[in-house]
């Protein structure tokens, strides 16, 4: 299967946020158009500026640790976002300044499409953001300006331009989105309207299921897979998860939805090989309820499917609300012979009191931890010492967003167990997985 390269600039010159600055995207911009065959009109470019409101006040209030944490963590949202929802189209995110982001893609989309692309954009950077000072979360409140780039508009054409709107925004107040036509485009659905979309779509079995293939590093057979979520909106297209749980959560259905996702993927797991591992990603609203472990487990004994064959994945996220009661649960769930890996390992500020208290049998390294450590000595030691305490601590060790083979031999030279990602195989529909798997 060919590679889908999707974040198409590796090196990165903002040291605190790891995302590329203004020189990558003049840069990778200019190969878009000039590897833009003529006879097929102008290249599309479509282009976010992100402009965070109250970072400053946080810098005062908190302290500049927890501004740039909740930089970090910004930056972290927009990569994941961009990930989930342009996978297929090549991308670029950068932070100019401060608070300034700027996202490019190379997508064709319509209007329509880039104007929701940026309210679920919005809404994912507006949750709240532990503060790793402790004392409660912060919030921040970003403006995104858009545009689709014309066939004479350069980078520094378009920076001036959304920035025109962005300075237009400030002033009005209350705007969060707008386009550089200087009018705010209607959104294509009204989040009401999203919310009764979604719950049609799960009654309707519309969720679609993929699986991303997940490989041994010591003799390159696939061992399992991640078991993600899709929906293909025909107005807005397609809705990756991070969006779709967004809109769940206002609809008050995170529940409905998560469970819907399990069940499909237990359900498409039965036919797999005996010896493969199912990852399913679990939500905090999953872990909120007293009873999950057990529903869990009736739900996986009445499908087939056994549960020492299950992964499940939390992120740090789940456990900012209550870790008491989160360490209850998955303490039920180890005692039924689940898995529990930590996801997005390294993105952010971990807290390493999880890895103490938590049942943990895995983390998954994010992929921004594997991006530099070809050409960077210290990505490489920051790499070789989280390897050495997952080691202290008898953690298995996958790494997420493997693209090349020079990756790929470098974290096998590290002892890393297994790894997903571009280079074995995008995410693919469950016949294309058990085809995959039972070669």
């Amino acid at each position: 299967m060919a590679t889908v390269h999707h974040n198409v600039a590796h090196e990165s010159s903002d040291a605190l946020t790891g995302l590329g600055g203004l020189p990558q995207i003049r840069r990778v911009v200019s190969s878009w158009v000039d590897n833009w065959p003529i006879s097929a009109g102008a290249c599309p470019v479509h282009a976010m500026l992100i402009s965070l409101g109250r970072i400053d006040t946080v810098n005062v209030a908190f302290g500049e640790t927890a501004g740039d944490g909740a930089l970090v963590e910004v930056a972290h949202r927009i990569r994941h976002f961009a990930n989930d929802e342009l996978e297929s189209h090549p991308w670029l995110a950068a932070r100019l300044s401060g608070g300034t982001f700027m996202l490019v893609a190379h997508a064709n989309a319509s209007q329509e499409r880039w104007q929701w692309l940026a309210e679920a954009l919005a809404d994912a950077i507006a949750a709240p953001i532990a503060n790793p000072e402790g004392g409660g979360s912060l919030r921040l409140w970003p403006r995104i300006a858009l545009m689709r780039a014309g066939e004479h508009d350069d980078v520094d054409r378009m920076l001036d331009r959304l920035s025109e709107v962005t300075a237009l925004m400030r002033q009005s107040h209350g705007r969060r989105i707008e386009w550089s036509s200087g009018t705010l485009e209607m959104a294509p659905r009204s989040n009401i309207e999203l919310e009764a979309d979604l719950l049609a779509a799960i009654d309707q079995g519309e969720i679609e299921i993929l699986f991303q293939p997940q490989y041994s590093l010591v003799d390159g057979r696939i061992i399992g897979a991640e078991a993600l979520a899709r929906w293909h909106h025909p107005i807005v297209g397609r809705i990756g998860a991070a969006a779709l749980f967004q809109i769940a959560e206002r609809a008050d259905h995170v529940a409905h939805l998560s469970r819907h996702i399990v069940r499909r993927a237990l359900e498409a797991a039965t036919f797999w090989p005996s010896d493969l591992r199912l990852s399913i990603n679990i939500t905090p609203v999953d872990l909120a309820a007293d009873n999950f472990a057990i529903d869990f487990a009736r739900l996986a004994d009445r499908i087939g499917f056994p549960l020492s064959q299950i992964t499940l994945e939390i992120t740090e996220q789940v456990l900012l609300a209550d870790l008491d009661r989160v360490s209850r649960v998955l303490h039920q769930l180890k005692v039924l012979d689940v898995r529990i890996a930590l996801d997005d390992f390294g993105a952010g500020f971990c807290n390493f009191r999880y890895l103490k208290v938590l049942p943990i049998d895995c983390i998954k390294l994010d992929r921004s931890m594997v991006e530099g450590v070809l050409e960077d000595e210290r990505d490489r030691a920051v790499f070789r010492a989280i390897m050495g305490m997952a080691k202290a601590l008898e953690l298995g060790v996958l790494v997420e967003g493997i693209e090349t083979d020079r990756q790929r031999d470098f974290v096998a030279a590290e002892d890393c167990e297994c790894y997903q990602g571009f280079l074995g195989s995008e995410p693919i529909a469950p016949q294309e997985f058990l085809n995959l798997a039972r070669q």
